[in-house]
Formats: C-alpha cells, structure tokens, sequence
C-alpha cells in the first residue's frame, strides 16, 4: 500500500510517499481501506517533533473507510461497515490498523469525506463549547482563526446556542465565511487591533471566553479581552508555542482561568466517544451542521496539503485522498 512516512521530524519535505505491507488486524483491532484522510495541525506538530512519535512512523490522526478485516477479538464489527476515527497515528495512507474500541459507526446521511472532516474538528468544536467552557444564550465568545476548520465549526455551534460570537480572521473573504457562519462581529486583525475592538464591541466589559487556536501571537491579548473570571482556551498553536508566564497574571487580570485541553481527554471513554461523535454525526446529517471541505489532495500530495495548511491559504478543511 501506499502511505506517507516520516522518517526524521522535520519540514513538509520529511514527509515521504513510500510503499508499506498492508497492515494485519491485531486481536483488538480492524483493518479500515480509507476513503479519506483529515489534514490537521496537529499532523504538522507531529511532523516537526513538537509532539513525539517513534519514527519511521505514518502521519495523520484521523480517517474514515471501510472495515476490510477484524482481529480475532473484535465482535463489535463486521467487514463491509462503514467507520471513523481520530486521534490515532497513521491515517495518511490507504490502509490502517485502528484499536476496535476508537472506531465509530458512520450514519446513514453522513458521507465518509465528511465524516473524515468532522472527526477531530467536529468533536474539538463540541467539547470547547459544551464542557470546556458550557457557553450558554446570550454570553459573548471571541472566536480567533474563525474561518479555519475548527473556526467555522464554533461559530455555527455557538449561533445556534443563542451565543454572541465575536470572530478574528485575516481576509474579506474569511471574514464572508465566518459572517455566514453565524458570527455576529468580525474582526479583521489584519487591519485593526483585535484587543481594541473586543473592548469597544463589549462596552469595555470583555467577553466571557476566548477559544484561540492561534497561540503565541494571540494569547497575551486574549487574556486581556476577558471579562473577571472569563476563561481563556487554548486549544492550538499555528503561530507557535505560548511562552511559559508568571500565574499571578491571572490575580491580577480579574482571576482569569487558563486551560489547554486536547480532545483525547475528551474522548476518554467509549461512551463518550461515541456520544460526542454521535452528537456531531446527527447535526451534520440534519444539516444543521455544515461542514466547509475545502481541497481536496491526493495521498502523494501530502507536502502541499502541509504547506498550504501551514501559509495559512485555506479556510474549512483539507482531506487527502489515498
């Protein structure tokens, strides 16, 4: 089979298109012939280092396909059944070897390109907004890298709690996407200085959250937007790693609250796995949920979908294809 391998962290170049066996199913796991494959940061992190992994060792965390073998201990699935995941190395390829127990059923009315776009970006938007920080009607989020993939996803999701959503992009044509996503205000950073204009939007009394992919150009202005006890999310870093800080910070700015979650967490559980993928499966299905795929590239095509991704030239979500 054909997959993408690292065999030295490093640049987009690392990432070499090399022919490996198909995999063979432990006794806990099934074989999924992929039909797509979710183009994500934290494949850039893994590339580069910044998160270990073992190499020589496949990129990518999240796919979806078709079961084409079961290890002798997998009951739960059959041959033929349509399955999705994340958080598992080793996606960028045309077969893998998933453990039974992270992989979900895909629903009737949900496509398996969209399934493989919505995995990771789809659950993170839902832990964000429902257990990370319950944002709830009539509160006021700042949404930073808002026409991204996760970004779009928030900002539908906090429109329709009743939410008022205050989002950052960098171009006219994010700012279109994130304003048809739901977003009440729209920043364009680009332009005007995002801390000034959260404090005129908010009257001066700052926003209750800030969901910020964005890291280390974004953080220290973000604290300062939120109102006393708002919660600051960091849940990325495309401008790099936010530089270790004193907490006493966070006395003196209104004892504000930090966190740094990983949907790892937040899919710990089998029930919970499949209860928050289910609950994003039924809102796509029920298009109350619109998923933007934004490119498409075939599997040996893998550096530009990097590249493309990291130049910050993309909006929505990129899949490769094997």
């Amino acid at each position: 089979m054909k997959a993408i391998q690292v065999k030295k962290p490093g640049g987009p170049e690392a990432m070499e298109l090399v022919d490996l066996p198909v995999p063979q199913p432990k006794a806990n796991e099934a074989v999924v012939k992929l039909s797509a494959s979710g183009v994500n940061f934290i494949d850039v992190y893994v590339r580069e280092g910044r998160y270990k992994a073992l190499p020589p060792f496949v990129l990518g965390q999240e796919g979806a396909g078709v079961v084409t073998a079961v290890g002798t201990d997998v009951t739960s699935l059959r041959n033929g059944d349509r399955v999705a995941w994340t958080s598992i190395l080793g996606s960028y390829a045309e077969y893998a070897a998933v453990p039974a127990d992270r992989l979900v059923p895909i629903p009737d009315g949900v496509t398996d390109q969209q399934a493989a776009a919505a995995m990771l970006q789809g659950m993170t938007a839902h832990y964000l907004l429902y257990d990370t920080y319950p944002l709830k009607r009539g509160e006021t989020a700042l949404v930073h890298a808002a026409a991204g993939g996760v970004g779009l996803l928030l900002v539908q999701m906090a429109h329709r709690l009743g939410a008022r959503v205050i989002a950052t992009v960098s171009t006219d044509e994010k700012a279109k996407l994130a304003r048809e996503a739901g977003a009440d205000e729209i920043i364009l950073y680009t332009r005007s200085d995002f801390e000034t204009e959260t404090k005129r939007l908010t009257g001066g009394k700052g926003v209750d959250v800030v969901y910020d992919s964005v890291g280390k150009t974004t953080f220290e202005k973000g604290l300062n937007v939120l109102r006393p006890r708002g919660m600051m999310v960091l849940f990325g870093g495309s401008s790099g790693a936010v530089p270790p800080f004193d907490l006493i910070v966070l006395s003196q700015k209104g004892s504000l609250y930090v966190t740094r979650p990983t949907l790892v967490s937040y899919t710990a559980t089998r029930e919970e796995l499949m209860a928050r993928s289910g609950a994003v499966f039924d809102m796509i299905a029920a298009g109350k949920l619109k998923l933007r795929i934004a490119h498409t590239y075939p599997l040996a095509e893998a550096q530009q979908a990097h590249r493309d991704l990291e130049g910050r030239k993309t909006t929505g979500k990129l899949l490769l294809i094997p």
